[in-house]
């Protein structure tokens, strides 16, 4: 805490600009419990800033969606993470997020000059035989300028803005400061776990600031599209390409968005939202390394119905189990299959108890609403924001892992659609989910897995002596620890002290029983219908008890039934 204290002081201006922005866009609850304006003493000021009325009328989700703009590229960029969390935020929320754009407006080129020259460790005249000043594109971490080698190839050139890591790193800080505040102040956000995902959200944009990361996952895609003629990505001039500039090919061709150039252009529209899905359904599900992000503004068409992908900046990885728990979800889906999709959702609930009779409710409820759709007219989009409302009515967390690919299969049938309005996304699902399967099956994978289990078991038995070398050795120091997670053990404590009341019931009444036949053998003393009275009542005590441990087991018998 006092490290985080050291650096909420360090950063204390850019604490003060984000605290004006957000008290500015009525946020100033959240300012508050967050402990942000502690010290703060010209925040107040942006409360009678104009416009303030018109500000507070708009919905929640715009003004936190403003805010963020206002707050530059590293909540920009943590805007467009949370888009991807549908099991989070609702689809308005998520809509508002998905406006935020990195566009900002261009440096000039005469301030990116002297830098340039210094990465490239010559004059880029020189280098290359044209380069054109006004920029492509102007984004918040880089601007693109295209270029000509001296043989005429055309490039173009990714260049890192001056000065940005500071700001952005500051800002992580902060993010991380915050996150943990919330963590304390807010109980209920404790499942999504902030930390946790202001930790992955920062290193992923230290990833995309590394412009030599999209460099090596453009290499990764270029070689898994090798035997693909109708997919283009770029390529890479490694001996230019570095941390803060990337050289790589050209595109050309139409625009994602500009479907009035696809007509004219002769192109068959239902051919390349073909092809797009089954590109993006290749990397998912063969390669499990995909482009995470495949709206428009980063697809563009080639003569020939081809299709190029670019800004690799951002890319899912999906490790083998988690492959193989998607297969088992999208093939649920497609054959609308309740258990399957049970199954898979309760494998992602982690520590989260779930009530799974409700769970299972649910999603009969939501599979209903499919039932008599033919399997190829299933809208699977819908399919998949239903299934994220399920998983936030229950309050289970999709795996971070997980967030990216929901957003790119919902997006990339959205792109298909836009393409062609008679686009169906499971068509093109089914024969890829029968691929994985089938090659799951096979005895290849079957001795693969044999072979994998034999040597894990011969690893686990050759450090046995030595884990039961160490155990010994704690013992005798008196430092063994066993760690138990008790919160499912309560209805065991309350069984447990079910069985004991009724084990001393049972002591107890046998003990009556043998009193009151010693009673029985005593001929003095009062008596009740000719038998002595304390021997008799002993018995009827008895009796009433057993009659009681009787019922009592027969009842305990038929609530676990």
């Amino acid at each position: 805490m006092l490290k985080e204290t050291f650096t909420v002081v360090r950063d204390l201006p850019r604490v003060r600009e984000i605290v004006a922005i957000l008290i500015r866009y009525g946020l100033g609850n959240l300012v508050q419990k967050l402990g942000l304006n502690k010290g703060i003493e010209r925040a107040s000021d942006a409360l009678h800033l104009p416009g303030e009325h018109e500000i507070e009328l708009l919905d929640p989700a715009v003004r936190v969606r403003q805010a963020l703009e206002q707050l530059g590229p590293t909540f920009i960029k943590l805007g467009q993470v949370l888009a991807t969390r549908v099991d989070m935020f609702t689809p308005d929320w998520i809509a508002e997020f998905e406006k935020l754009q990195s566009e900002v407006p261009p440096l000039d080129f005469a301030i990116l000059l002297p830098e340039l020259q210094q990465l490239l460790g010559d004059d880029p005249h020189a280098i290359f035989k044209a380069l054109d000043p006004i920029p492509v594109g102007s984004a918040s971490i880089a601007q693109v300028h295209r270029a000509q080698l001296q043989d005429g190839t055309e490039v173009v050139l990714k260049i890192r803005r001056p000065g940005i890591i500071p700001k952005i790193e500051a800002d992580l800080r902060i993010l991380r400061h915050v996150a943990s505040l919330a963590e304390f102040e807010f109980p209920d956000l404790r499942r999504y776990q902030p930390v946790r995902i202001v930790d992955e959200f920062a290193k992923s944009l230290r990833r995309e600031l590394n412009l030599s990361t999209e460099a090596r996952n453009l290499e990764r895609f270029v070689q898994n599209f090798a035997a693909h003629d109708e997919i283009e990505i770029p390529r890479i001039w490694w001996q230019w390409t570095g941390e803060s500039l990337n050289v790589q090919s050209f595109i050309g061709g139409i625009a994602g968005n500009d479907l009035a150039q696809v007509d004219a252009a002769g192109m068959d529209r239902k051919v390349l939202a073909a092809r797009g899905a089954d590109a993006v359904l290749k990397m998912v599900l063969i390669d499990g390394y995909f482009h995470a992000d495949p709206h428009p503004g980063n697809v563009k068409y080639l003569p020939g119905n081809r299709i190029a992908f670019l800004d690799f900046g951002m890319v899912g990885r999906l490790p083998r189990p988690r492959r193989d728990q998607i297969v088992d979800l999208l093939a649920a889906l497609s054959q609308r299959d309740e258990h399957g999709i049970l199954n898979v959702l309760l494998e992602w609930t982690g520590d989260t108890l779930v009530d799974e009779t409700k769970l299972a409710s649910d999603i009969a409820d939501f599979m209903f609403n499919y039932e008599n759709l033919p399997l190829k007219d299933v809208p699977f989009g819908h399919m998949l924001n239903d299934v994220a409302v399920i998983m936030r009515d229950h309050e289970i967390t999709l795996p971070s892992d997980l967030t990216l690919l929901f957003k790119a299969l919902i997006t990339l049938e959205g792109l298909g659609r836009q393409l062609d309005p008679d686009f169906k996304m499971v068509p093109h699902l089914t024969p890829f989910v029968k691929e994985v399967i089938l090659e799951r099956l096979s005895p290849k994978a079957w001795l693969k897995t044999g072979k994998d289990n034999v040597f894990e078991a011969f690893s686990v038995l050759s450090g046995l002596p030595s884990d039961i070398g160490k155990l010994i050795k704690q013992a005798r120091r008196g430092s063994l620890k066993v760690d138990l997670d008790l919160k499912r053990l309560d209805r065991f404590g309350s069984l447990l002290a079910k069985s004991a009341n009724r084990l001393t019931m049972g002591i107890v009444t046998g003990a009556l029983i043998i009193g009151s036949s010693i009673a029985m053998t005593i001929k003095t003393g009062p008596t009740l219908l000719g038998m002595p009275l304390l021997g008799f009542l002993g018995f009827v005590v008895a009796l009433v008890n057993a009659i009681w441990l009787m019922f009592a087991i027969w009842a305990s018998g038929k609530d676990e039934r």
